[in-house]
């Protein structure tokens, strides 16, 4: 599973693709925002002075010549099993050997408390752990334009949902849900959440679901290494699990998309390299 449409995740893809291997790429339709809306880029081999709208064309034309598809998914968990992965979105839980992360760079700052209470009332799905929160009170922090159809999916399940949207929304939202114009502080409990701090007006809550473009590496994966706030990586651009490679800006500085691609193929390689290994492995 290649997660993130950049140029590492592109990048990743293509090579996986070469190598005939089985893979599903996440990530945004429209690929990445830093890309298209780059004015004028001189630094990309053999592509001086192009657009980045132009860039972006070029990218989606390699796609489509070689029948790769973008799934439009936000994968919200990664779970290391050991031999393999179980990932988790919003609709459905898939398996995989490994993994490549290229979700690019994570610019929100934690909340206080939400790495604390995170499996204890902090989660990234709605939809995915609304079971949990039947006949209970939920807030849900929305910076997506998905976060409305969670709200009102949850809404048929829990017996309060708070909405406090991070972004202008124009879905059409349940009436049973309550809209909080406000700003989330901190989240508090005692071994569980137990409250939402805004900056006005304090929510009295079982969970709180925060639902952004992209989780910190940390949070999506866990065991993750990470340090100073990018995923550490080798040479091969394996993470301290195996199997679990990464590539691009979240790997740090400097970002530029030559160098996110060249990783990206880097990656791509090692994780083929390593699943030809497991079915060696498990041949004999």
């Amino acid at each position: 599973m290649i997660i993130g449409s950049g140029p590492a995740g592109l990048e990743a893809a293509l090579n996986l693709k070469i190598r005939q291997k089985d893979f599903l790429l996440f990530g945004a339709a429209d690929l990445s925002n830093k890309i298209t809306l780059a004015p004028r880029i001189n630094n990309y081999l053999g592509l001086p002075g192009i657009s980045g709208g132009d860039l972006a064309a070029r990218f989606r034309e390699h796609l489509e010549q070689m029948a790769i598809e973008i799934v439009p998914e936000q994968v919200t968990t990664v779970y290391p099993m050991g031999e393999y992965f179980s990932l988790a979105t919003a609709h459905r839980t898939l398996e995989a050997t490994t993994v490549i992360l290229c979700p690019g760079v994570f610019n929100s700052k934690d909340l206080p408390g939400e790495a604390e209470f995170l499996g204890r009332g902090v989660g990234y799905c709605a939809t995915c752990d609304a079971p949990l929160y039947r006949d209970r009170t939920v807030a849900i922090v929305g910076y997506t334009d998905e976060s409305v159809e969670e709200a009102n999916f949850v809404c048929d399940v829990a017996v309060k949902v708070y909405f406090v949207p991070g972004k202008a929304f124009t879905r059409p939202l349940d009436s049973r849900v309550e809209v909080v114009d406000d700003v989330p502080v901190e989240i508090t409990g005692s071994g569980k959440v137990e409250q939402l701090i805004l900056n006005n007006r304090t929510l009295a809550v079982d969970g709180v679901f925060l639902l952004r473009e992209t989780i910190a590496p940390a949070s999506l994966v866990p065991g993750l290494e990470t340090e100073n706030g990018f995923i550490k990586v080798d040479a091969a651009m394996q993470t301290n699990l195996p199997g679990c490679y990464a590539a691009g800006d979240c790997t740090g500085k400097p970002h530029q998309y030559m160098r996110a691609a060249g990783q990206g193929q880097t990656a791509a390689l090692n994780a083929a390299a390593y699943i030809d290994i497991q079915k060696h492995t498990h041949a004999e």
